[in-house]
């Protein structure tokens, strides 16, 4: 993934653990759990806690897992990904709250049926955990697969969401 070298970021101490908040002037660039895969290099983007994309995306977070927001309102920055990954995670926006899909459904509603793996790496790649909800994809018989955060941060999201 290449980032934006205007790139800031910030900590936030979610219940689930330390989330890693990044930003560009278009908007939401990353977030990521503290040490979960696939999580870049940021010991060279520089901290800033006031950022006004930062301080909504903590905001809405706090929100999120306090039960108060079931949707996020964040200008978010893909620019990041490939544009194959990008129209899969475009596709995950489109997963409702409470819903969850297969990476076979993902290909299909892409244009790209028979990409399940593809689509799968994709959805691993993914720089914007919980706003942009890979948490909500499932394996084709409807069991928990992988998360880069880790599978009981991805149970402990559906069920918060209440698909659990």
């Amino acid at each position: 993934m290449k980032f934006d070298a205007s790139i800031v970021q910030t900590r936030w101490e979610s219940p689930l653990g330390t989330l890693i908040v990044a930003a560009t002037a278009r908007g939401l660039a990353g977030l990521w759990f503290e040490g979960q895969r696939h999580l870049p290099d940021h010991s060279a983007w520089r901290r800033d806690d006031d950022h006004p994309v930062l301080r909504q995306a903590v905001a809405e977070l706090a929100q999120y897992f306090s039960g108060e927001r079931t949707a996020f309102d964040l200008p978010l920055d893909l620019q990041g990904g490939t544009a194959f990954q990008q129209s899969v995670w475009r596709a995950l926006l489109a997963i409702p709250r409470g819903g969850t899909t297969s990476y076979s459904v993902l290909g299909q509603r892409i244009g790209v049926p028979g990409a399940a793996r593809a689509v799968g790496a994709a959805v691993g790649r993914n720089p914007l955990t919980i706003v942009v909800p890979c948490h909500r994809v499932l394996g084709a018989d409807g069991s928990l697969t992988g998360y880069a955060g880790g599978l009981e941060r991805k149970t402990a999201l559906l069920r918060l969401e209440g698909a659990m």
